[in-house]
């Protein structure tokens, strides 16, 4: 056992987390996120929710400060309201960014983030069914 992994972190995650090189990405996405049809690897996490894992992911992994969007959101539909897991996501990221690394979130449309998710190193599909709850973290050096 290593000490200061989180335990809602599966070792399986862990080990793609230190695979991954400057630049890769790094998926968290919904229940309803159509992962088996998009990933490279998928690593399934039914009972665990979105905010939950990214608070667990972000004091091990360092946003890409060689961009200004390492940090992308699905987005919504202009008719919709803003999803309120957006300012938790800011508030965690926030918390976790000490290099001021993180600028603002940038948006894909819906088929635009699912390309995305085919050059992702791996995407976690949560049992998360908040709306929007999908988020990309683009990998930066220690």
């Amino acid at each position: 056992m290593l000490r200061g992994i989180p335990k809602i972190l599966p070792p399986d995650l862990v080990k793609y987390m230190m695979e991954m090189g400057h630049s890769d990405y790094l998926i968290l996405a919904d229940a309803n996120f159509p992962g088996m049809a998009h990933a490279k690897r998928m690593i399934r996490m039914d009972s665990v929710c979105l905010p939950q894992l990214l608070e667990a992911i972000l004091p091990l992994f360092p946003l890409d400060s060689f961009v200004d969007d390492s940090v992308r959101l699905m987005r919504n539909l202009p008719t919709e309201p803003v999803p309120e897991v957006w300012k938790e996501y800011r508030k965690i990221i926030l918390k976790n960014d000490s290099n001021g690394t993180f600028k603002d979130f940038s948006f894909l449309d819906r088929l635009d983030f699912y390309d995305m998710a085919e050059k992702a190193y791996v995407v976690v599909q949560t049992g998360d069914e908040v709306r929007y709850g999908n988020i990309v973290l683009q990998k930066g050096c220690c």
